[in-house]
C-alpha cells in the first residue's frame, strides 16, 4: 500500500517525478508533501513545521519578511504549477498550506501547544471555509486565487491562537 501519488497528477497527467524534479512544483507540492493520496492539505501543513520551526529561531523580523516572501512567492508558484498540471488549485498545491501554517504563528510565541492548537486551528479554518473564504476560493482564480483563501484562513486561526496565548491559555 503507498500512501503517495505516482502518476497522473492533474489534467495533463503529471508523474511524481516530474513534481519532484521540477523546482516550481517540488515547493507548490510542499516538498512533496502534497504527493499524498488522502489529506494532502494536512501533510502540506505538516511540511511547515520545520521551516516555523527554522523561522522562529531568527526572532520576529526575520521571521516576517520569511513569511511575507513565502506568501508572495507562493502566488506565482501556485499559479505556474496550476498551469502544468492543467488544473485549478489542484489538491496537491499545499504552498499555500505552507504560508498558512507560517501566518498561523506569526504572533505567537513558540511553544509546542501553541504549534498543535495553530495546526489544529488552521486546518479547520481551512477546510471548512466559513465566509468569506469559501466565496474568495470560488470567485479568485489562479495563482492569487489558491493563496487567498489559505492566507485568510491562517489569519483567522491567528487571531484565534493569538487570542489564546494573550488569555495565557498557552
Amino acid at each position: 500500500m503507498n500512501i503517495f501519488h505516482k502518476t497522473g497528477l492533474g489534467r495533463n497527467q503529471l508523474t511524481a517525478r516530474q513534481i519532484m524534479t521540477d523546482p516550481v512544483l517540488f515547493l507548490a507540492f510542499g516538498f512533496g508533501s502534497g504527493l499524498a493520496r488522502k489529506a494532502p492539505g494536512t501533510f502540506g501543513t505538516a511540511a511547515a513545521i520545520p521551516l516555523y520551526w527554522l523561522f522562529v529561531q531568527m526572532g520576529l523580523p526575520v521571521y516576517s519578511v520569511l513569511t511575507a516572501a513565502a506568501i508572495l512567492a507562493g502566488i506565482p508558484i501556485c499559479g505556474i504549477a496550476a498551469e502544468k498540471l492543467g488544473e485549478h488549485d489542484f489538491n496537491g498545491i499545499v504552498w499555500d498550506e505552507v504560508a498558512g501554517l507560517l501566518i498561523t504563528m506569526w504572533l505567537v510565541p513558540f511553544s509546542w501547544e501553541a504549534l498543535l492548537l495553530g495546526f489544529v486551528l488552521f486546518r479547520i479554518f481551512d477546510i471548512l471555509k466559513p465566509w468569506p473564504i469559501k466565496w474568495i476560493d470560488r470567485k479568485v482564480m489562479g495563482g492569487l486565487g489558491i493563496m487567498l483563501d489559505d492566507v485568510l484562513a491562517a489569519v483567522f486561526a491567528g487571531a484565534l491562537l493569538w487570542a489564546a496565548a494573550q488569555q495565557g491559555w498557552l
